[in-house]
C-alpha cells in the first residue's frame, strides 16, 4: 500500500486535481467512442472479422498518427500545453458527432477509417499533453503517486465508459443507429474535459518561453524531433525502459488481438462468462480490476524495489501467468489472466512514465512522450500484423502463448541487466 501521505500531498494540490478530473473525463469518453467503434466494426452480425480485417483496422487507425505523432510532439514543447487540452478536446467532441453521422448512413471503408483517425489522433496528442504537463503541477516526491492514480484511474475511466457503451448496446440493440448514438454520446465527456483546463494559466503547464518562440517551419520542427532522440539516447536509463516497454507491447498486442479473435471467432457463452461483444466487457472489466490493484500497490513496491527490478518482476511474471491461465483456455482462467497481467501492464506503465518524466528535461517531454506513444501504437499494429499473417482466425494458438510468455521472461531478465549497470549518476533526477 502506498503511505497515505502521499496520496493526500498529491490530492491537495489543485492544479493536480484539475488535470486529474480532465483525464478522467477525457478518458470516460475515449472508453464510450472506442466501444462504439469496435462495435460497429467487428462485432456487428452483419459482418464477419477476421484477422487481417482486425490488423489493417488497427493500422488504419493509428499507423498514420503514429508517423507524425513524434514531430507532433515537437510542437507541444512549442505550443502551449494548456491551449492543446481545450482545443483537442473540442475537436474531439466535434469529430464524434461526424462518425456517429457516418455509423447512421451507413458510411464504410476509407472515409470512415479517416474520421475515426482524426479522433484517435487527437486523443493519443492529448494523452501526451496531459503526461508532459504533469510535472508542473505535482512536487517530483509525489510524481510516482501522481502516475499511479491518474493513469490508472484513466484506464479504468475509460473501461467504465466501454462498459456503459455495452450495456446501452444490449439496452437498445446492436442496430447502426445505436452505435451511432453511443459514439455521439462521447462528445458530452469531451466537452466537460475541454472546460477544465481552462482554469489553468496559458503558462501553468509549459513549455518553456524559448521553445515557443521558434519558427514551426518543418526543417525545424525535424531538428526539434532530433534533438530530442539525442536526448534520449543521453537518458540511458530512460531509454532501456522505453525499449523495454516497447517489446512488452508487442507480447500484450499479440495477446490483445488473440482475445478479440478468440471471444468473436472461438469462445461461447458458458453461463456467467460470456463471449462475443459483452465477454469483451468482462474482459475489459477484469484488465481495470488489475490495473485499479497496480495503482495500489506499485507506488510503495516500486520505492522499495525501484524502477528497474520491479518492472523486470513483473515482466517474468506475466510469462509465468500467460503459461498458468492462457493455455487452458477457458473462460473463467482468461478472465484471471486479464486481472494478473493487467495488474503487471498498469504497473510497468507507471513506472515507465515516471522514470521519464524524472529523467527527460522539460522542454523535451512532448517529443519524447509523443515518441513513446508512437512505440505504443505501432508495437499493437505490429502484434496484430503478426497475428494475421501466422495464427489462426479463431485466435486458438498454444505456440503463441508460449512464445508470449517466454518473450515476457527475456524482457523481464535483459531490462534487469541493462537497467542495473546504470548509475544514478547518469541522469540529472534520482529514481524515487
Amino acid at each position: 500500500m502506498p503511505r497515505q501521505g502521499h496520496l493526500l500531498s498529491a490530492l491537495a494540490q489543485r492544479g493536480f486535481r484539475r488535470l486529474y478530473a480532465a483525464r478522467l473525463l477525457g478518458q470516460f469518453g475515449d472508453g464510450v467512442f472506442q466501444a462504439s467503434l469496435a462495435g460497429a466494426v467487428l462485432f456487428n452480425p452483419q459482418r464477419q472479422a477476421h484477422a487481417g480485417d482486425v490488423a489493417a483496422g488497427f493500422a488504419a487507425l493509428l499507423v498514420p498518427y503514429s508517423l507524425v505523432g513524434p514531430f507532433a510532439g515537437v510542437l507541444l514543447d512549442r505550443w502551449r500545453r494548456q491551449r492543446v487540452l481545450v482545443v483537442a478536446n473540442v475537436l474531439r467532441a466535434g469529430g464524434v458527432l461526424i462518425i456517429g453521422v457516418e455509423i447512421l448512413t451507413g458510411l464504410h471503408g476509407q472515409p470512415f477509417y479517416a474520421s475515426a483517425l482524426v479522433v484517435v489522433s487527437l486523443s493519443r496528442l492529448y494523452l501526451s499533453a496531459l503526461s508532459a504537463a504533469l510535472p508542473h503541477v505535482i512536487d517530483m516526491g509525489e510524481l510516482v503517486t501522481a502516475n499511479a492514480l491518474s493513469t490508472t484511474s484513466g484506464a479504468i475511466a475509460t473501461a467504465v465508459g466501454g462498459a456503459g457503451a455495452i450495456a446501452a448496446r444490449g439496452l437498445f440493440g446492436g442496430s447502426d443507429g445505436s452505435y451511432a448514438a453511443i459514439a455521439m454520446t462521447a462528445a458530452l465527456p469531451y466537452l466537460l474535459s475541454a472546460a477544465l483546463p481552462r482554469g489553468f494559466g496559458r503558462e501553468d503547464l509549459g513549455p518553456d518561453d524559448v521553445e515557443r518562440s521558434r519558427r514551426e517551419t518543418v526543417p525545424e520542427v525535424a531538428r526539434g524531433l532530433l534533438a530530442g532522440a539525442r536526448h534520449i539516447g543521453q537518458r540511458r536509463l530512460a531509454l532501456y525502459a522505453l525499449m523495454a516497454i516497447g517489446v512488452h507491447r508487442l507480447s500484450y498486442g499479440v495477446s490483445t488481438v488473440c482475445t478479440l479473435l478468440l471471444y468473436r471467432n472461438y469462445f461461447h457463452d458458458d453461463g456467467f462468462f460470456r463471449a462475443g461483444l459483452a465477454g469483451l466487457g468482462q474482459v475489459v472489466g477484469a484488465v481495470a480490476i488489475g490495473g485499479g490493484l497496480a495503482a495500489v500497490v506499485t507506488p510503495a513496491a516500486s520505492r522499495r524495489l525501484g524502477f528497474v527490478r520491479w518492472p523486470a518482476l513483473l515482466l517474468c511474471g506475466a510469462g509465468l501467468v500467460e503459461i498458468a491461465f492462457g493455455l487452458p483456455y477457458t473462460l473463467p482462467l482468461l478472465l484471471v489472466a486479464a486481472v494478473l497481467l493487467g495488474f503487471a501492464a498498469q504497473s510497468i506503465k507507471i513506472c515507465i512514465d515516471t522514470l521519464v518524466q524524472q529523467h527527460i528535461e522539460d522542454e523535451f517531454r512532448g517529443r519524447v512522450f509523443s515518441l513513446y506513444d508512437s512505440l505504443f501504437n505501432l508495437t499493437l499494429v505490429a502484434a496484430a500484423l503478426l497475428t494475421a499473417l501466422v495464427l489462426p482466425e479463431s485466435g486458438y494458438s498454444p505456440a503463441a502463448v508460449v512464445v508470449i510468455a517466454l518473450g515476457y521472461a527475456a524482457t523481464g531478465v535483459t531490462y534487469l541487466r541493462l537497467g542495473g549497470r546504470v548509475s544514478a549518476a547518469d541522469s540529472p533526477h534520482t529514481s524515487g
